[in-house]
């Protein structure tokens, strides 16, 4: 569950503030499929990058699954179950392989090579890139490409997938 309340976001630029995000309140029950419709400029990238504490926002709180989003930045194994994140521009790594690109989140959780690669390998079958596993992104289409950021946000098995476009 994502509970929202009184969410504010300014940005400061060339001397000028534009508020972006403006007393956002939103609850999403566990289970809820929850998607942000808005204009170019509306604040959607900005709220998915709050709840993914890639923002650090002015006012107002993100409680997520009970716990405050600056309590659960502080434990980053424990953030990383709990949120998955898709970007935009999916943020590959485009010197690294399909298999690498999606077993960099595994890094650092001590798991044997042998469960990184079963895992990676159960994730590409989920999304039907199998046969792609030692190509690197820029030889794959934008749709493949898509799959593989999907791909590396599902791995670690997130209570929380947010996907930004």
């Amino acid at each position: 569950m994502i509970v929202i309340n009184n969410l504010e976001k300014s940005f400061t630029d060339n001397k000028k503030t534009t508020k972006v995000l403006n007393n956002i309140n939103l609850e999403i029950n566990d289970g809820e499929i929850f998607g942000l419709i808005g204009l170019s400029g509306a604040g959607k990238t900005t709220i998915i990058r709050s709840i993914a504490g890639l923002e650090k926002i002015d006012n107002g709180s993100i409680i997520i699954n009970g716990r405050s989003i600056e309590d659960l930045k502080k434990n980053r194994k424990v953030f990383k179950k709990e949120i998955g994140i898709v970007f935009q521009g999916f943020n590959l790594l485009k010197q690294h392989t399909v298999f690498s690109n999606i077993a960099f989140p595994l890094i650092g959780e001590k798991l044997k090579k042998e469960e990184i690669e079963e895992k990676v390998k159960s994730i590409l079958s989920l999304v039907g890139l199998e046969d792609k596993i030692n190509e690197y992104p820029s030889h794959l289409s934008g749709g493949q490409v898509q799959r593989v950021a999907i791909a590396r946000a599902l791995v670690s098995n997130p209570k929380i997938l947010l996907l930004d476009e």
